[in-house]
């Protein structure tokens, strides 16, 4: 059962097995309703689309890399789809390739320049007993000459991994920003009626299942160190917030009062999260502290206060409230102070993230009954909405601050997409048959 708040927000409604309804009141779209109460086979393994026009970006061409051994890993072309996918390079098709060189000593480069090509990479692999060494080369076509010589070494399961860097050490030379195709994003699925908080790379690979139950996961926050993922859970029937270690699975339970225990965000030092709790009456904003297990409210506001995010230097947090009729962002000091209100622009703000850099918080800004991902330029005020979508929210900033990975409605099935802070690059994240939602990119 959902019913309307201010038009706008939704309540979720949980129903135990004994039909008792119990109510949390957090800021949902009907979309994630939706996921939460239409239970697909969902399929594990992301493929990623970029949309757009697919003439533009620098040419570039990956040439497979050479191998004395078989390997099951392409490592070449996992580069050239993570360059492909990035937006910035236009790459070459294999069997366009007139040679194949495999060191810069074998390079043509007039050959490369009849293709139209301004850099190529060139590789080969060895093997020496269960260890890889790649090495590879990024040539400049236009001046003949060598930009990067690097040798990574990997074990047969790091390949991906190692795939993955050299893409970000390509990225960073040739843009001047680092790479994120070696990092990770979570987010919840659902499979034949059972929820999972998964891992994945970010093209989808490497899917790993962190929790699974039959009962609602929700708001997976990453710990600055990559290392733990805060979330919400109601395996008890009830909303508890968790803590849970990816190596090892050790997990501890932060929150689970009366009421809402919900929105888990971590400070940048890692030693506290900002929740929203309402076991004193309204829902509003507590730290808790890790180490000591001390919970201390923040803001005392009436209505619906949640939310919370720590800006990059731990001395802000911004959050949303409904304490002037509608959903808007407010930000407070960490330590306590006075509440001020950030947005003014459009009949719902929300959810926000802050940038990296802390000049910039993505949010889902709404207007009318639809609801797109936003840039809000703290500076200045300034909005600038990104996405064309009706449905968009849960928006997460990638660590080098280029990307916004968000959830989206594609039909009637819940899926995730990214775009880029400027609105140029537009990517999505396909499931076969998805049901996906609460994207949260890794630090």
């Amino acid at each position: 059962m959902i019913s309307s708040f201010k038009g706008e927000f939704l309540t979720m409604v949980i129903i135990n097995k004994s039909n008792i309804m119990k109510t949390l009141k957090i800021f949902f779209f009907l979309p994630l309703m939706f996921f939460y109460t239409s239970l697909t086979q969902a399929e594990l393994r992301i493929e990623v689309k970029k949309s757009g026009d697919k003439s533009a970006g620098v040419p570039i061409a990956v040439v497979p890399f050479a191998s004395q051994n078989a390997i099951s890993v392409d490592v070449a072309a996992i580069v050239n789809a993570d360059l492909a996918r990035s937006g910035y390079f236009q790459t070459l098709a294999e069997e366009q390739m007139l040679t194949k060189p495999t060191a810069a000593a074998e390079v043509k480069f007039k050959a490369w320049q009849i293709l139209g090509q301004e850099y190529l990479v060139v590789g080969k692999i060895d093997k020496n007993l269960d260890n890889y060494s790649i090495l590879f080369q990024l040539l400049s076509v236009s001046q003949k000459s060598q930009l990067i010589d690097y040798k990574i070494s990997a074990g047969a399961q790091g390949l991906r991994r190692a795939a993955h860097k050299i893409s970000d050490l390509i990225y960073e030379k040739l843009t001047g920003k680092k790479g994120v195709f070696d990092t990770r994003v979570a987010f919840i699925s659902s499979e034949s009626g059972v929820y999972k908080l998964q891992v994945a790379d970010v093209d989808g690979f490497e899917t790993k299942t962190i929790v699974s139950t039959s009962e609602p996961i929700m708001s997976p926050a990453w710990s600055p160190d990559g290392a733990k993922i805060a979330y919400v859970s109601f395996e008890s029937h009830r909303p508890a917030i968790f803590v849970q270690a990816l190596a090892t699975g050790t997990r501890t339970k932060v929150a689970a009062f009366s009421g809402i225990n919900g929105a888990p965000a971590w400070s940048p030092d890692g030693s506290k999260l900002a929740l929203t709790l309402s076991k004193d009456g309204n829902p509003n904003i507590y730290i808790a502290d890790l180490a000591t297990n001390v919970i201390t409210q923040l803001t005392k506001i009436s209505g619906i206060n949640t939310e919370p995010t720590w800006s990059p230097d731990g001395q802000t947090i911004v959050f949303t409230s409904n304490q002037d009729g509608k959903p808007q962002l407010y930000k407070i000091p960490s330590n306590g102070g006075n509440v001020q209100r950030l947005t003014f622009e459009g009949e719902y703000n929300a959810k926000a993230s802050f940038s990296p850099d802390g000049q910039k918080i993505a949010m889902v800004h709404g207007n009318e009954g639809s609801y797109k991902i936003a840039l809000l330029e703290l500076n200045t005020g300034v909005i600038t909405v990104l996405t064309s979508g009706n449905l968009d929210e849960s928006p997460s900033f990638s660590n080098n601050g280029s990307m916004v990975l968000y959830a989206t409605q594609k039909g009637n099935k819940a899926v995730l997409a990214a775009v880029s802070t400027d609105g140029k690059i537009q990517q999505q994240l396909n499931f076969q048959n998805p049901q996906v939602r609460d994207p949260s990119w890794a630090p």
